[in-house]
């Protein structure tokens, strides 16, 4: 298996941070657990969302009036359209949770971001990718993005109800698993293919240290040709953190 990767090909770019105040345009019920709710606003004008794992800060208002923020992928933007789409998972009770399941038509929010994106190529020759829940709306995002020639290897840890059709043009290899165990598991049990591949994996902190051991250890994957990110953590509120920084 030819790993090698003499130069790390991510370009990071970074982005004007700003607040944008935005209105519900539509909400859809995806699954049980999941919301897609799309939102309009002039404002979204110069919105930029070059990377599928980008993420804007969700503003609500708490008991006390402060601004509340969460990070959230922006599933898919028209520009001409002036409209964002954002996927809920409705998996907690936190404030965004609530607020997202009596979202309705032309409720006001605020949106910030994104504040950088991180810009894998799709010319890899193959891509793994991997999580839980949380990185369904990136994987999905991801895999519309990629070209017919590429192979996607797709690992999800999801429960039955959340486990919904994903399209791509790239030759695709989908497995759902129903628990952590079971997705380190998958990865391990792969055989990466030849050529340059790139592993992207976003779910719980605990188990993405994890799989990204599996990744760095066992597989001897090139770290240059890795992203792995912790998009939340057991037990606390709100955790987002790039494993590989």
């Amino acid at each position: 298996m030819d790993q090698a990767l003499p130069v790390r090909r991510v370009v990071r770019v970074r982005h004007e941070l700003r607040r944008r105040e935005l209105h519900v345009a539509a909400v859809d019920q995806l699954s049980p657990g999941f919301l897609a709710i799309t939102f309009s606003g002039d404002s979204l004008a110069d919105f930029v969302s070059d990377s599928f794992d980008d993420h804007v800060k969700f503003l609500l208002p708490d008991a006390r009036g402060e601004l509340v923020g969460r990070d959230y992928t922006p599933r898919r933007f028209d520009r001409a359209a002036r409209s964002l789409t954002i996927e809920f998972a409705m998996h907690g009770e936190g404030h965004v949770d609530r607020w997202a399941r009596q979202a309705r038509v032309g409720q006001q929010v605020t949106v910030g971001g994104p504040r950088g994106s991180m810009i894998v190529p799709t010319d890899y020759a193959w891509h793994l990718l991997a999580g839980d829940t949380s990185a369904l709306p990136a994987i999905a995002r991801r895999l519309e993005e990629l070209p017919s020639e590429a192979h996607a290897l797709v690992i999800v840890e999801a429960g039955e109800p959340d486990r919904r059709m994903l399209s791509s043009s790239a030759r695709l290899e989908l497995q759902w698993v129903g628990s952590t165990g079971d997705l380190l598991s998958a990865v391990r049990g792969l055989s990466l293919p030849d050529g340059e591949g790139f592993a992207w994996a976003a779910g719980e902190a605990a188990a993405m240290a994890s799989l990204r051991q599996v990744l760095l250890q066992e597989k001897h994957h090139p770290r240059e040709a890795m992203r792995v990110a912790a998009y939340w953590k057991r037990g606390a509120l709100a955790h987002h953190q790039n494993l590989d920084d």
